[in-house]
């Protein structure tokens, strides 16, 4: 973890992102990790403002050393530049595992509430990118499909992907803990929800891809519009580019990459966990604009990028949080969940 740094005196957010009634701060995380409780409420207050205004925020000193993150984005370079024989034999089985590997255009991200989903027009048009996914460690009859049988870099490759996925579990565990403080909860109230670390971590790769797929088909994206699944998503972005958030105003507005930084964005699980206070917003990835794109080179390069999706621990029973519904507040919206039962249904309609 980053060592601390000196405490500042001012908010701990600034605005990145202001477009078509879509603002995402930067937030400095250090003062809630290593500052005074005032900082800590101040920080918690400015992430909770955030996810209940546009879903999305960037954290900086967030704990993980720069470092760390370029380790892990070359790790997976490595293993996507793999044989796809090897790859294909480390394949992704079911959405209750939700382990392994998925090739280029076996998945197709969807909406749950738009008709449209399941057209032949948009199945005709899977998303280009291939993953790896990675679960908790050691959870019986669901092990993560690991390369370490088949040389040393595939030994580091597990190697580095368990120490990544526990430095995020850390995080989440930490930006968990400023939600309850900015929900006015007790700093430790979700701790019991996601102690057990039941997330997934997912390395991705969009491979080199000509200019001609995209003009001969204007509904041809990186990765489809969709909500993530869970309670939050750190996403860490190399510089490429192309993700982007649906504004209010029904457009597309970039969430260009900074240095050093984690996005992070509210997932459907916590919306419904929060009685929709909090906003999940869709987003999508696209083959972000080029200078002078007719002359350029046909073919648009790779683009690679690292999301840990947080859940609460698969056995607990979700329901809405105390302070958001009731007397003077809206009804509770939904029905409880175990988050396990919630998460396979979401999976199984994805693959």
């Amino acid at each position: 973890m980053e060592g601390n740094l000196p405490q500042q005196q001012c908010h701990p957010a600034s605005t990145a992102v202001e477009k078509d009634g879509l603002v995402i701060p930067i937030i400095d995380f250090n003062p809630f990790l290593n500052g005074t409780p005032a900082d800590k409420h101040a920080v918690a207050t400015s992430v909770v403002e955030a996810f209940k205004s546009s879903g999305f925020l960037y954290l900086k000193h967030h704990g993980i050393p720069p470092s760390v993150v370029s380790g892990v984005f070359g790790s997976s370079a490595r293993f996507f530049a793999r044989p796809q024989e090897q790859k294909d034999g480390l394949c992704w089985t079911t959405p209750q595992a939700n382990r392994g590997y998925v090739k280029t255009g076996q998945e197709k991200l969807t909406l749950p509430d738009d008709p449209q989903s399941d057209s032949d027009k948009l199945r005709a048009t899977p998303d280009l990118k291939e993953t790896m996914e990675i679960g908790r460690e050691g959870v019986d009859g669901l092990p993560n499909r690991w390369p370490d049988h088949l040389d040393d870099e595939g030994k580091s490759f597990k190697e580095t992907m368990l120490s990544f996925f526990n430095m995020c579990k850390a995080l989440h565990a930490e930006v968990m803990r400023a939600i309850a403080l900015g929900m006015n909860l007790p700093e430790h109230f979700f701790d019991s929800y996601v102690d057990q670390g039941d997330n997934n971590l997912r390395l991705l790769h969009y491979p080199s891809v000509s200019k001609d797929v995209f003009k001969a088909n204007p509904l041809q994206v990186r990765a489809g519009e969709h909500s993530d699944y869970g309670s939050i998503t750190l996403l860490f972005q190399d510089r490429r580019g192309g993700l982007q958030a649906r504004s209010p105003k029904g457009t597309f507005v970039d969430v260009t990459p900074i240095a050093d930084t984690v996005v992070i964005n509210a997932g459907d699980l916590l919306a419904r966990w929060s009685n929709d206070t909090i906003k999940s917003t869709r987003h999508r990835v696209v083959e972000p604009p080029h200078a002078a794109d007719e002359e350029g080179p046909e073919t648009y390069p790779d683009r690679y990028s690292i999301a840990y999706f947080c859940n609460p621990n698969m056995n607990k029973f979700i329901e809405a949080i105390p302070g958001t519904y009731g007397d003077d507040l809206r009804q509770a919206k939904y029905p409880g969940i175990t988050a396990g039962d919630y998460l396979v249904q979401r999976l199984t309609a994805t693959i």
